[in-house]
């Protein structure tokens, strides 16, 4: 959804897990043309949150820190996702060095927020968060 500087994203998903795989494929997507990375590496990461909005917050903080950051262009994600006390992504992005003619970096995104962050789960799951650009 268009909104100014900002990046306006809403996912249905059949449940969390294919949930949080497609916020990734956003995020990646707005940075970068994700089909243009190649897997030639590996970077670990991980994300937590005491709910799942903060779940969400810290896996696109995350996700982004990779990308921008880290300067690593990622393909796919592997990922899985627990719970026990709160919720934890242990992830593996697959990809290689961010090269900003290659991947055709488009736009930095500065921060995830929880302004008008919903999650909802009825018969599926949907997600809506802004992503400051």
């Amino acid at each position: 959804m268009d909104h100014a500087t900002d990046a306006f994203v809403e996912v249905n998903a059949k449940d969390l897990k294919e949930a949080f795989s497609v916020t990734a494929d956003v995020v990646i997507n707005i940075t970068i043309d994700q089909e243009k990375v190649e897997e030639r590496g590996q970077k670990e990461f991980s994300a937590f949150g005491k709910d799942l909005r903060y779940l969400l917050f810290s896996w696109l903080e995350e996700i982004t820190f990779v990308l921008i950051t880290e300067g690593f262009a990622i393909r796919r994600i592997k990922f899985s996702i627990e719970e026990d006390n709160g919720f934890t992504i242990h992830a593996i992005a697959f990809g290689e060095p961010l090269d900003f003619k290659k991947h055709n970096f488009k736009v930095e995104i500065k921060a995830p927020t929880f302004h008008e962050m919903k999650i909802e789960q009825n018969n599926g799951v949907f997600m809506r968060f802004l992503l400051d650009l």
